[in-house]
């Protein structure tokens, strides 16, 4: 009995130390403070959020206490089912026209008066487990519009059904064929610009390393709502901010509870790679070489220190990335477009950061 307590103790001890190298890598810590001033523009309103944001933070806060007591199988099927609800009942000046590219179901959407070589290759969020071109057509419709182009809304593959490189493997697939289709058929692109929102995020920063490093026609501008960087989830504002997360905290709450190492061996078992691996956290990648990127983040939302990290990171290895950061708004915000003013400053800020990076480029 006793050598087999032994051994129970040295197994614990061994999965321990193994679940710490599993989530071990670069220091990140040497790009917490303040973002450079030239790299880094911040907002806020000296009353507080708008009204609109008050209603739309308080609708989300409702559905926390809907969560307590679900299986994580419930969970799943309502948060999915939710996401799908929230365009309802919402009118959308485009059109939408689904796709089947090379066997990843997309959905084009399409502003009026747009040119359809110049387009936009979404990857919508979600946590990965959630969401759908049906979910986000607030932003992609807003995304055409201020791009003045055609909006390609990418229907990856979710987790747990399917692997994290499925997802991945999907955008990949979509980026290759929107070079050279359109909404009309064949014809390569005059303009092209990725973006992303927090699971979406992380999806669009991982493709534009993979672009980079493929040396396929790179994206002219990423455009980055709360991406998720760091699958170690070491940044400050993941417990700093937990409190202040009216999205984010009632998902994720349990998980700042959880050893580290432990849950080195849950990802791992969940993704099939370490947290580590820059094909999850694009942070600690190589992020040199990269187009222009526009971060836009809540100082109050606990992915902020991701968002801040990456653009100092980024630009100390020589790449132009930019953060723009809005005091006490809730994670991606920009999707309650148009009731959330505070949205509608922030997808200002992009079409001014798009059109200067057509400046740039003429």
């Amino acid at each position: 009995m006793l050598n087999f307590l032994l051994l129970l103790v040295l197994l614990v001890v061994v999965l321990w130390f193994v679940g710490v190298w599993l989530g071990s890598g670069e220091d990140l810590s040497v790009y917490d403070g303040p973002v450079e001033p030239s790299g880094v523009e911040s907002f806020s309103n000296p009353k507080g959020p708008s009204s609109g944001h008050q209603g739309a933070e308080a609708a989300i806060a409702a559905v926390g206490p809907q969560l307590k007591g679900l299986s994580s199988g419930e969970r799943l099927k309502f948060v999915r089912e939710y996401m799908e609800e929230m365009p309802s009942g919402k009118e959308f000046n485009a059109e939408f026209k689904t796709v089947d590219v090379n066997g990843v179901r997309c959905e084009w959407v399409l502003a009026p008066g747009i040119d359809d070589r110049r387009r936009v290759l979404y990857l919508h969020g979600g946590a990965f487990i959630a969401g759908s071109p049906l979910s986000h057509r607030s932003i992609t419709t807003r995304f055409s519009e201020v791009a003045r182009a055609a909006v390609l809304a990418v229907d990856y593959r979710l987790m747990p059904e399917n692997r994290r490189m499925d997802g991945i493997e999907d955008c990949r697939t979509a980026y290759r064929w929107i070079l050279e289709n359109g909404p009309a058929g064949r014809g390569e692109v005059s303009r092209l610009f990725m973006g992303g929102d927090s699971a979406g995020g992380n999806y669009s920063l991982v493709t534009a390393a993979w672009v980079r490093d493929l040396g396929l026609r790179a994206p002219d501008a990423v455009v980055a709502f709360s991406p998720l960087t760091d699958s170690t989830y070491s940044g400050p504002s993941i417990t700093g901010n937990l409190h202040s997360d009216t999205m984010l905290r009632p998902l994720f709450e349990a998980l700042t509870r959880i050893p580290k190492p432990v849950l080195s061996w849950i990802f791992l078992f969940q993704n099939r790679m370490r947290q580590v691996n820059p094909l999850v956290s694009p942070l600690l990648g190589d992020l040199s070489g990269l187009p222009p990127m526009l971060l836009q983040a809540s100082e109050s939302e606990m992915l902020f220190d991701d968002a801040r990290r990456y653009v100092k990171k980024a630009r100390a290895a020589g790449s132009p990335a930019k953060l723009q950061s809005w005091a006490d708004l809730l994670h991606v915000w920009q999707m309650f477009y148009p009731e959330v003013p505070e949205a509608g400053q922030s997808w200002d800020r992009i079409a001014e950061f798009l059109e200067s990076v057509e400046a740039d480029l003429a």
